[in-house]
């Protein structure tokens, strides 16, 4: 097989039309922005902006998680619950008896590494399940959410962790160049996603799989590697995730990350992400995110109880499907 048949083979299906779809959203922020401006004078104010962008930057990673793990074709719906086992974990070896911990009382400089590190251990499970025993990763996922929530409840006896590392709360509450650290983190993460999807090998093997995963060995690309390590890389980005959270709040809750896949799923579904594989790219789901974003911080401003949220988020997901049956010629389902 030559090499420019090869690139054909791996390309993404309708890369122009992927192009454009990136773009679909564009209009819908910039509608927020103006419905924001008018429901409050604060809305565009920078402060009010970073703010917004720093409150995402978490979900906006494990936005990105999901994505990759999409765009194979598989789902990992436990990404949530990795939000919140990975960093309670990992503090729990460093931090005493008396704040929580396990009494191990592990040098502090490893928490970090070590809560990625759980992040990937927990990926590469699902993974090694998934593949090893051909089962769903839907149903496998589902499980691992329930397995992870409930072992981060049993360790932490349902309470939340306050006396955490110094070093462990860095990156979520620090400022680089006036500007907060998590958002740096993910501006760059987005920025890797988007140029390993469209200009590097692995992204068109991303596509490749999902797309159809046969014809994807037969052109030669190793197909459970590939998976494997989307899963761990999703994991671990959910972890950091986790971490960026923890730094922000400067405390774990005994419900960490509980609730955030509806809310995955709805930027990744209306950034253009199809739930069938193979289509879909970071920037689409990046603008998914933003959208999620503006309208949550409109809600606040305009004094939206919380629990008419929930609706306003469903209808927006629906919209957004209908659009990409418009768009397309046919809604992700």
């Amino acid at each position: 097989m030559t090499e420019q048949s090869e690139r054909m083979r791996f390309a993404p299906v309708s890369l122009k039309l992927g192009r454009f779809r990136d773009l679909t959203l564009v209009p819908v922020i910039v509608v927020l922005l103006a419905a924001g401006a008018t429901v409050s004078p604060t809305f565009l104010t920078g402060e009010n902006l970073v703010n917004v962008l720093q409150q995402q930057s978490a979900l906006a990673l494990v936005v990105l998680a999901e994505t990759l793990i999409l765009v194979t074709g598989k789902f990992d719906l436990s990404l949530e619950s990795t939000v919140g086992l990975a960093p309670a974990l990992a503090v729990m070896l460093v931090i005493p008896t008396s704040a929580g911990g396990f009494g191990i009382g592990l040098p502090s400089f490893l928490a970090i590494p070590l809560c990625l590190l759980i992040g990937a251990l927990t990926g590469a499970l699902n993974g090694f399940l998934i593949l090893r025993f051909q089962l769903s990763a839907f149903v496998v996922t589902l499980a691992m959410l329930i397995v992870v929530r409930g072992l981060q409840l049993g360790f932490t006896g349902g309470k939340s962790l306050f006396q955490l590392p110094e070093s462990f709360t860095y990156l979520g509450s620090a400022n680089w160049l006036g500007i907060p650290a998590s958002i740096w983190i993910t501006g760059v993460l987005f920025a890797a996603g988007i140029v390993a999807l469209g200009y590097f090998r692995v992204g068109r093997a991303l596509y490749a799989i999902g797309g159809n995963d046969d014809a994807a060995r037969a052109a030669g690309v190793r197909v459970n590697r590939v998976v494997w390590g989307v899963f761990i890389i999703g994991s671990t980005l959910a972890a950091l995730a986790g971490l960026l959270t923890t730094g922000w709040l400067g405390s774990i809750s005994a419900n960490q990350g509980n609730g955030w896949i509806f809310m995955v799923f709805a930027a990744a579904v209306i950034g253009g992400v199809s739930l069938d594989g193979g289509k879909g790219t970071v920037f689409g789901a990046l603008t998914g995110v933003l959208v999620i974003g503006l309208v949550e911080n409109i809600l606040t401003l305009k004094g939206v109880p919380g629990e008419w949220k929930q609706l306003v988020y469903g209808v927006i997901i629906l919209v957004a499907l209908m659009i990409s049956r418009l768009a397309g010629g046919k809604a992700q389902d």
